[in-house]
């Protein structure tokens, strides 16, 4: 593949498989962890959005659950989902278009065959912290590291890649969160499960990142975050600590 997205089809052409048919655990999958995004207060009117493939024979990249156009992740029930392929956005299952974020996400699992889930959410405190001039989310804690296991992208804000996925290439493979400035974060994950407890450090961190700064601007003490080499080795050795079942599988 040559990193370009296909434009052979229309996005959200309607187009039915009839071998393409909604699994009932991974739509309740996608309802129960769409509505603890939104508990968490992560949720912005229907902006946003989260993505779950599924393998599937007829389907080299397999085909993605989404939520349509118009109805939050706080809102969304079974019957509101979409199915659709990865490099064209075709419709497979259902009949409600989706987001313009939607050729975003695919893109991300067309070029990550790693990935299977993708989360992206408008987040306040992000928004806020960038554009109070911070260019840089630290780490402070010891579980960051070890559950992103990759350096976040920082986008500025003239780069849009919900709009144009162009850029998505040239640095998905290195990282598993893309930090939107002013727009705000995509977080990727092997698992619906890891994608949402990714995106849960991120928020803490953020969280931690605000507190902190307004701590040592009243105390005039300089803030101590976890270097970049300790953030290295934790992301050779996150799986050992997060997931270490997942190395007991692979042995």
């Amino acid at each position: 593949m040559d990193g370009t997205t296909p434009v052979a089809f229309k996005v959200n052409e309607l187009t039915p498989d009839p071998d393409v048919q909604f699994d009932p655990k991974v739509t309740k999958s996608y309802v129960t962890y769409a509505h603890r995004l939104a508990a968490r207060g992560l949720v912005n009117s229907s902006v946003g959005g989260m993505v779950i493939r599924v393998a599937h024979p007829g389907h080299e990249h397999g085909v993605c659950y989404a939520k349509p156009q118009g109805i939050s992740l706080e809102e969304v029930e079974a019957e509101d989902l979409v199915i659709t392929d990865i490099p064209f956005g075709r419709i497979l299952r259902g009949e409600r278009a989706t987001t313009v974020g939607h050729q975003m996400n695919r893109e991300i699992l067309r070029l990550r065959p790693d990935v299977n889930c993708v989360i992206h959410l408008h987040h306040d405190e992000m928004i806020a912290f960038m554009a109070a001039g911070y260019d840089t989310i630290r780490s402070y804690s010891l579980t960051y590291g070890y559950l992103m296991q990759k350096p976040a992208h920082y986008l500025p804000a003239s780069v849009n890649v919900e709009e144009d996925v162009a850029p998505i290439k040239t640095f998905i493979q290195d990282t598993n969160c893309i930090i939107m400035k002013r727009h705000g974060f995509t977080v990727l994950g092997r698992s619906v499960s890891e994608a949402y407890h990714r995106t849960c450090v991120l928020v803490s961190e953020i969280k931690r990142n605000i507190i902190v700064e307004m701590l040592c601007a009243q105390n005039g003490k300089t803030p101590e975050y976890i270097s970049d080499e300790e953030l290295a080795y934790m992301a050779t050795h996150g799986d050992a600590v997060m997931y270490p079942a997942l190395i007991k599988k692979k042995a």
